[in-house]
């Protein structure tokens, strides 16, 4: 059997009453692109910053009057490892052509807006990048998306920053 990458794993369970704490959780999870394993257990590959990330979500949880429990794991199989691979890919994959529409559709747009939308697309793919611990191809499409609105941002080569 191939060998598998280790995992940190949260289990959780918060109270439903109020929502609050749940809805910010779930917006905390999302942002940070975790597997969802079943109800109330997620995982990330496992490295200081999954590993710190997920701690603090436990202690926000335990804070709101929930449980939670810091785990780190195998996958029995690398089939599994890689399926849990594969979702998170297919994750990251939407967001990227989501991106990619936007630089696109703002290349219609007047000069202020794109400047605008290329200033909050950088800042969009950042934040994917941070979740995206299985890069998929489209990766590669949104950023020349992103390329192309800058140099019609700043056509005389006066670019500020990039897509990377």
């Amino acid at each position: 059997m191939t060998a598998t990458g280790e995992w940190v794993l949260l289990s959780y369970r918060l109270p439903r009453e109020p929502s609050g704490p749940r809805t910010t959780l779930w917006r905390r999870l999302r942002r940070l692109g975790v597997a969802q394993l079943a109800d109330g257990v997620v995982a990330l590959p496992a490295d200081a910053r999954t590993r710190e990330s997920l701690e603090w979500l436990a202690d926000d949880v335990l804070a709101a009057g929930g449980t939670a429990g810091i785990w780190t794991a195998r996958p029995a199989t690398a089939a599994q490892e890689r399926e849990l691979a594969a979702g998170m890919a297919a994750a990251r994959a939407e967001e990227y052509q989501e991106l990619a529409g936007q630089a696109a559709a703002a290349l219609r747009a007047p000069e202020p807006e794109r400047t605008r939308t290329l200033r909050r697309l950088r800042g969009e793919w950042r934040a994917i990048g941070r979740r995206d611990f299985f890069p998929p191809a489209e990766k590669d499409a949104a950023a020349a998306a992103l390329r192309t609105l800058a140099e019609a941002v700043a056509p005389t080569g006066d670019q500020v920053g990039s897509a990377r």
